[in-house]
């Protein structure tokens, strides 16, 4: 029988509301009320990358693919309870969804109900 001492289990992938594109305010952390819109969804672990938040000094060396080596600053992960999408009516809010006419579910502000 093989030892599981130490080994964890695979995270299960998240249903995130949050999407590629969408425009995020910052709810929480050192970044606080700063706005960006995400660059990159992580479901495995509940993070999204938002651009120009939580930016980071990597140090990177030069390679054949890199021509050029140094300090860049690098957009970490940010977790994704941590921002609120913006509505254009109410600003920073919840996702919640909705079924349209069609009968198709929709995302929509948490607050006015108008479609995302």
């Amino acid at each position: 029988m093989p030892s599981t001492r130490g080994a964890r289990p695979a995270p299960k992938p998240v249903k995130m509301k949050l999407r590629k594109g969408d425009r995020v305010q910052v709810l929480s952390g050192k970044d606080r009320g700063q706005t960006g819109t995400i660059m990159r969804v992580l479901p495995k672990v509940n993070k999204v990358i938002v651009d120009g938040v939580n930016v980071a000094k990597r140090h990177q060396r030069q390679t054949q693919v890199r021509i050029k080596g140094g300090i860049i600053d690098k957009d970490m992960p940010i977790a994704a309870a941590a921002v609120a999408i913006i509505c254009s009516k109410d600003g920073p809010t919840r996702v919640a969804y909705d079924v349209n006419a069609e009968g198709k579910k929709i995302r929509v502000c948490n607050k006015c109900r108008e479609e995302l």
